[in-house]
């Protein structure tokens, strides 16, 4: 039976659900820190109040949430603001990129970066997001959707994972059909 110790496949399963949970636990201390920081700290406030709901929802531990507060409040926590990127993926599909960045132009070089190798170009403010309509915490693609051959799907899967792998990327929506709301 060498070769198949247990631990080294329990190692590998935790080192896997552990990496996705660091995503996701980083993910939220960006937007509570910016929410903090936009409510001065006051927990009561509806934006901050929202945020640290949908962080223990998925578990985020108590301390990082106070840690993030108190980083949004402090005064060395930096410029991190929102943007959103559009571009056109594969098939003609609309994406929208919301990311959260301390450093605008080092994360638009990177998202470039990405969608160059993709062979996709960033596009205008306001080129792709015509496509969607803003609700209160996302956005929702208009009907009807893309519909997309298999390679397309596979181009696209292949850009959203890549995306999602960048630690400023928040969330990124497509109007393409069975991607509606991907990420986060």
């Amino acid at each position: 039976m060498s070769g198949h110790s247990k631990w080294s496949q329990i190692k590998r399963q935790k080192s896997a659900t552990d990496t996705a949970k660091s995503r996701i636990f980083s993910r939220f201390a960006r937007l509570i820190a910016l929410e903090s920081k936009k409510a001065n700290g006051i927990l009561s406030a509806p934006g901050l109040s929202v945020v640290i709901t949908r962080a223990k929802a998925v578990n985020m531990p108590k301390d990082n949430i106070e840690r993030a507060i108190a980083k949004g409040i402090s005064k060395d926590s930096g410029n991190l603001e929102q943007i959103i990127y559009e571009a056109y993926g594969p098939g003609g599909v609309a994406i929208l990129i919301d990311a959260f960045t301390d450093n605008k132009n080092r994360t638009t070089q990177e998202i470039k970066h990405l969608f160059s190798l993709q062979g996709i170009e960033l596009s205008a403010p306001g080129a792709a997001s015509w496509a969607f309509t803003k609700t209160c915490s996302s956005y929702t693609p208009h009907e009807p959707f893309i519909e997309l051959s298999d390679f397309d799907k596979e181009r696209l899967s292949t850009v959203l994972e890549a995306l999602d792998e960048h630690t400023d990327v928040q969330e990124i929506f497509t109007n393409a059909r069975n991607y509606e709301n991907s990420s986060n």
